[in-house]
């Protein structure tokens, strides 16, 4: 996520926080790779393992299909990495779990590239500790759940830090729904949105694009993921 409150930047320039920048077995073999461990419901989990994800591996760990953000653990302390998906997807539902520790902040990236700064270049979600006192003043656009720069979520859905939040995102087309805890938080268009500039006042040229990579950017905070899953609605 991106965070940038007059004149103050907390992570990095230009916005509050941003994040931006196998092999088959037989047929008759389940694979662990993204596109092997699927549902009934045409989810496929993207937590059982690392393969089907390419970026800042060092960073991002799983164990007993949590994946874990602890930059600072691994040396790298401001600087949270990527993790994105191998394959893109343009239509999809992304549900996924997520622990914050205090102040936490990350993000989830949609339609992103490889390269540049996914909040700008491809869309990004806010995932952020709403009640951490240094993000008191963000505006509505940088709270958790937010597109970055174009739609405000709303909030008070959080669960206390530390605990378990369940979060769904459905994208069809330029629509966006985010569901956290059982509540819609965000239900829009973002070209609708922004067909009269955005709100952050800068260009956003990633919200042109129709497909890309998904997946969390980090800003050098702490925080965690299980039951990730993916569906693709373009199939």
């Amino acid at each position: 996520m991106k965070l940038t409150t007059l004149g103050l930047a907390i992570a990095l320039p230009v916005a509050l926080y941003s994040c931006s920048s196998s092999t088959s077995d037989s047929t008759e073999t389940m694979e662990t790779t993204e596109e092997t461990v699927s549902t009934d419901d045409g989810f496929v989990s993207l937590s059982d393992n690392l393969d089907g994800w390419i970026g800042d591996k060092a960073v991002y760990t799983i164990t007993d299909r949590v994946i874990s953000v602890n930059p600072e653990e691994k040396g790298t302390e401001g600087s949270g990495g990527n993790l994105l998906t191998e394959k893109e997807y343009s239509d999809f539902i992304f549900k996924f779990e997520f622990q914050l520790t205090p102040g936490a902040n990350n993000g989830l990236g949609i339609h992103a590239p490889l390269e540049g700064d996914a909040a700008y270049e491809g869309i990004e979600l806010q995932i952020l500790d709403n009640t951490a006192e240094k993000y008191a003043d963000l505006h509505d656009y940088q709270y958790h759940g937010s597109v970055y720069g174009v739609i405000p979520a709303k909030r008070g859905f959080l669960k206390p830090v530390g605990e378990w939040n369940e979060e769904v995102v459905t994208v069809e087309g330029s629509k966006i729904k985010v569901v956290l805890n059982g509540t819609t938080i965000l239900d829009g268009d973002y070209l609708e949105a922004s067909k009269n500039g955005t709100l952050d006042g800068k260009e956003h040229p990633g919200l042109a694009r129709t497909s890309g990579h998904v997946g969390f950017l980090g800003h050098g905070e702490v925080l965690s993921f299980r039951n990730v899953a993916i569906k693709d609605l373009a199939k």
